[in-house]
């Protein structure tokens, strides 16, 4: 069983994560990007000549990877799921560069016995030079290692999840982007390894009927629509993307967005998997600039 004060202070030390052009490529492709290759928008993320990194990137920058599947956690790693993500960009991401990024573990919450638990995660990602380029924060279900504050006697509040979205919003915008079969193969080259993505024998053991794909990939393909729909594809543009996982979603499906923009600097987003009908993304939230 897990114990609170093992995972609240795990260390992760100071991670360097040094990217070039070919992440950044390879990044925006698994995230839909270049799937109509004659168009120039799409084209600047995928192709050296007037190279733009995807904002959302900054999700994978100095990421721990897997960490649950160290056997000192005592986590079920194979139960793990992505349960939220939010990202602040402070500055644009640079095509190449050397990152330094430090994570920590801020919640841990007790769902009872039988129930989960939560862990809430974040890091802060700099440059070089000590810019401070972005903040990641996410939500993680431990769904099968609830009950550890029985022996602890201690956990925290449950970390503060996003607003749902307000009914009756108008200026509606739909847009499908298609994942590709070999979708999860081609993301988990991010830096996320995790076999759950990859192996069908480890994903029916947690439950899946194939893998699924990454809930970060997901986020990569939910910047795309919001760049697409409401920044011009211009990077620059994008301050904030946040959003809840609510379904698994499997590589070869169709994300169906639809985007709703309140004012110039503020639009909420869900996304549904067209072949399947299911809410997959939901409390969708970008802050543009």
């Amino acid at each position: 069983m897990i114990t609170y004060n093992t995972l609240r202070n795990w260390s992760f030390g100071a991670i360097t994560h040094q990217y070039g052009e070919i992440d950044v490529m390879r990044y925006a492709l698994g995230c839909g990007m270049g799937a109509d290759p004659m168009d120039d928008r799409e084209l600047q993320f995928v192709y050296e000549k007037t190279l733009k990194v995807l904002p959302s990137m900054a999700a994978v920058i100095g990421s721990p990877g897997s960490w649950w599947r160290i056997p000192e956690t005592k986590v079920s790693w194979q139960h793990v799921l992505h349960a939220q993500q939010d990202v602040s960009f402070h500055q644009t991401l640079p095509v190449s560069a050397t990152m330094q990024a430090h994570n920590q573990v801020t919640h841990l919450h007790d769902r009872g016995v039988g129930k989960g638990a939560l862990a809430g995660l974040k890091r802060e990602i700099y440059d070089e030079g000590g810019r401070h380029i972005a903040t990641a924060s996410r939500i993680e279900v431990l769904r099968a290692d609830g009950g550890f504050s029985v022996i602890d006697g201690i956990h925290d509040e449950a970390p503060e999840r996003l607003s749902d979205i307000p009914k009756n919003l108008t200026n509606l915008t739909e847009i499908d982007l298609p994942i590709f079969p070999q979708g999860a193969l081609l993301y988990r080259l991010n830096g996320d390894p995790n076999p759950l993505h990859a192996d069908p024998v480890v994903a029916k053991q947690a439950g899946f009927e194939r893998p699924i794909f990454h809930g970060l990939g997901s986020f990569g393909y939910a910047a795309h629509a919001i760049l697409k729909s409401c920044c011009h594809f211009e990077p620059a543009a994008l301050k904030r993307l946040a959003l809840r996982f609510t379904s698994p979603v499997y590589p070869g499906e169709t994300l169906r967005f639809s985007i709703w923009r309140r004012h110039p600097l503020l639009v909420n987003f869900q996304a549904h998997s067209k072949e399947r009908g299911i809410l997959v993304l939901d409390c969708g939230l970008a802050e543009l600039a």
